[in-house]
């Protein structure tokens, strides 16, 4: 069924001072983690007055939203995430965090914004739709698992006798040219695993090194052998990103430690690549440590799974990405991003995509701008219409009658 793009492009636009606005306080009033009140708050303060039937979480402040078409059909899912950064924001924007140490520094104040005004727009066009738009809002999509609790809860089956069918996601990028919209078929973004080591020796002076056993040292040599792990033990068509970001060892300059402690994270595309590669961390840290007479203690903590999109599902992005805004604003991805994703866990049960929206400030290179996570990312506003037609348009394809 046509979407009527330019239609659906001008309606947004049309409502483009509130989706900006609701955009602007939220950003100024970022809450971190799987409990946001006051931004849950201004969520279903957004859906008041809409034909939306509305739930919260159990365990956290998620909201779901259930849209009803003219007719019954399937049910399709649109995704948006609601929290925060522990980052304390320098942009001096005028709509700034007024919350220290916390910051909408990974756009999703936008997802909520562009999402909400989803819902105005299909909440207009109910009699289009054949089925319902199930609305995903979820807090601690930032390490917190916020998706996987929203699944436990009955996500998929919050309309019993339809259950989730399809699902899409818009993320917003300063890294990518305003405007555009980037994706790609398979996998988008990696899998996020988290390690710990502690290196055990035995502490003395140091003066006299040779009656202690110095884990200093052993835990140089752990972090450089892993980086030879990586470029000589991983195939660079199956990658893995391993990195070691926090060393700590002693107290003061003349104490050789008993312990030096090391901990990182390990990204990869595929599930066969991650479990290789978690094991190598391992087997490296626990040889080189051996190889001094040194031990290791070794921890994994597994955290997000790969982001794979479905291959249909994504030329359909492209093709409606095209329809809405030109064929110069549909731009396929070469290749996918190591961050990580909760969205993963919905794409894991149904096929669906996750595609991302450039958002690159007025003026600025996009290889250069400050990068989603930094206390100087800033968005540029004038794509989030073009954004709110996308998931509405995402929902009116898939549920044409």
């Amino acid at each position: 069924m046509p979407i009527r793009a330019a239609d659906l492009l001008a309606a947004a636009y049309s409502d483009a001072d509130r989706t900006i606005d609701l955009r602007r306080r939220l950003h100024r009033h970022p809450e971190i983690g799987l409990h946001l009140p006051r931004t849950q708050a201004t969520v279903l303060e957004a859906f008041e007055d809409l034909p939306v039937e509305v739930r919260t979480g159990r365990t956290t402040t998620s909201v779901v939203g259930v849209l009803r078409g003219a007719r019954p059909g399937p049910t399709y899912l649109l995704r948006a995430d609601m929290d925060a950064l522990p980052v304390h924001e320098d942009t001096g924007l005028p709509f700034a965090s007024e919350v220290p140490g916390a910051m909408h520094a990974c756009g999703h104040d936008t997802h909520v914004a562009m999402l909400l005004g989803a819902a105005r727009l299909l909440a207009e066009r109910r009699d289009e739709l054949t089925g319902q738009v199930l609305f995903m809002v979820q807090p601690g999509e930032e390490g917190f698992h916020g998706a996987r609790f929203m699944l436990e809860e009955g996500l998929l089956h919050a309309v019993p006798e339809a259950p989730v069918a399809g699902a899409f996601a818009l993320h917003v990028s300063s890294n990518f040219a305003s405007g555009t919209v980037q994706v790609r078929p398979g996998p988008m973004m990696a899998a996020a695993d988290q390690w710990k080591v502690t290196v055990r020796g035995r502490g003395g002076h140091a003066s006299m090194p040779w009656n202690a056993a110095d884990p200093v040292p052993v835990g140089a040599e752990i972090v450089l052998a892993l980086q030879a792990l990586v470029t000589r033990r991983v195939d660079v068509f199956d990658p893995a990103v391993v990195t070691c970001a926090h060393v700590e060892a002693g107290s003061t300059s003349n104490v050789i430690p008993d312990t030096c402690f090391l901990e990182g994270t390990i990204r990869t595309l595929s599930p066969e690549r991650r479990a290789e590669v978690v094991g190598a961390v391992e087997r490296v840290a626990t040889h080189v440590a051996a190889a001094h007479g040194l031990t290791v203690d070794f921890e994994h903590f597994e955290g997000y799974p790969v982001t794979v999109n479905d291959a249909r599902v994504a030329a359909q992005v492209a093709e409606v990405a095209a329809e809405l805004l030109g064929p110069d604003a549909s731009v396929p991805m070469a290749a996918p991003l190591m961050g990580a994703e909760d969205f993963s866990y919905v794409l894991q049960r149904v096929p669906g995509v996750m595609a991302f929206l450039g958002a690159c400030p007025p003026g600025a290179d996009p290889g250069t701008a400050a990068p989603n996570h930094s206390n100087l990312v800033v968005f540029d506003e004038e794509p989030l219409p073009a954004g709110v037609a996308l998931y509405a348009a995402m929902a009116l394809r898939n549920l044409a009658a």
